[in-house]
């Protein structure tokens, strides 16, 4: 077959042998595509109005039809927050001969299907931390698009949160950054370059503020089990788990459980391990707390060093980065490498570097 395309760098079309021919192939759904090559398959279409009179259209008007209704459905189809079969995206700065256009924020949202990774344990912690810094830095940078998508996960997030009672505590920080970013450009309109109709992110902070309003009459069940029990492991067993904790406040939240938990949570060894996991000794030498006995107070020390220095973050799975084929994708996923050794090209990509790399 000869090379056709809309522009002689592209691939070109895809076609598939029939009895009657070549007929070329469009990379859309399975149920639009029989639609099209239905049209395909006859010279002319029929189409019957309301008067009973027939209208005949050419092939070329019905192939501007059948795209026609393939946009549409795509732009009315919101929930479908991917249309790709790769769980992948080519991050690329700029335009080139062979490549033209950038890689923007909303399409890294569309391509790596952050919908379903909140669904996924290991990757929730690391979306929300993700949500909540482009509240804080990115929000204006969104474009139409891309904030759609932004508030359909953080909707799928918030019920996820409700139903499950899977860590409240991160959507509330995340809801309460969202909300105060947002009365601030909306107070601000005019002043700050805010994309769509300023009634819509009206609507939205309503939206936000029920949602907070739900999440703060949030009541945890009690699980009904006659099984083992977290209680029923002996002491050293408890305080190995303690140890395995990265967030201060999971130690308190959990301590707040049973009167053996809270001993256990108030250990300063516990907490100077901890220090010393976050921070480096230079660091918490400058804020030193004595205790009313004379001892350093390790927990009211990591508490005053998060406000001045950044803890380590710690999460299940993470998005990489491909530096030999500039392909950012979730590890599990994989993606096409023409490396010779792919794993010498990973590298972990935390969620303040995914925000540096879509940074024009």
């Amino acid at each position: 077959m000869p090379f056709l395309g809309q522009d002689w760098r592209s691939p070109g079309w895809r076609w598939v042998k029939t009895e009657d021919g070549w007929k070329r192939c469009e990379p859309f759904s399975p149920a639009l595509e029989d639609g099209n090559n239905q049209l395909n398959d006859i010279s002319h279409a029929v189409i019957i109005t309301g008067d009973d009179e027939k209208e005949v259209y050419s092939t070329e008007d019905c192939e501007f039809a059948a795209k026609k209704r393939k946009k549409d459905h795509f732009s009315n189809n919101t929930d479908s927050q991917c249309f790709y079969r790769e769980k992948w995206i080519y991050v690329h700065k700029e335009s080139t001969k062979e490549r033209h256009g950038y890689c923007t924020l909303g399409e890294a949202f569309n391509r790596l299907d952050f919908s379903s990774a909140i669904q996924d344990i290991r990757r929730f912690n690391y979306v929300v931390k993700l949500l909540q810094l482009i509240a804080k830095s990115q929000l204006t940078s969104l474009s139409g698009a891309a904030q759609k998508n932004y508030f359909n996960i953080l909707d799928k997030i918030v019920r996820k949160v409700i139903e499950d009672q899977y860590n409240p505590r991160l959507i509330k920080d995340l809801l309460q950054d969202l909300s105060s970013t947002l009365c601030i450009l909306i107070r601000g309109v005019g002043k700050s370059v805010l994309v769509g109709n300023i009634n819509i992110w009206i609507c939205r902070l309503e939206t936000i503020l029920l949602w907070q309003q739900q999440l703060k009459n949030l009541q945890m069940n009690k699980q009904v089990n006659n099984g083992l029990t977290l209680m029923d492991l002996p002491l050293h067993m408890l305080n190995n788990i303690l140890y395995r904790f990265s967030d201060g406040w999971d130690i308190i939240t959990l301590g707040q459980v049973t009167p053996t938990l809270y001993m256990l949570s108030e250990d300063r060894q516990l907490w100077k391990k901890l220090c010393q996991y976050h921070f480096a000794e230079k660091q918490f030498c400058r804020h030193l707390i004595p205790s009313e006995k004379g001892h350093i107070d390790w927990k009211l020390m990591y508490f005053a060093l998060q406000k001045y220095y950044p803890i380590k973050e710690q999460y299940g799975d993470t998005l990489h980065f491909c530096r030999h084929c500039s392909i950012l994708f979730w590890k599990d996923t994989g993606h096409p490498c023409t490396a010779s050794d792919p794993n010498t090209c990973l590298m972990p990509v935390s969620p303040q570097h995914f925000i540096d790399l879509f940074k024009f």
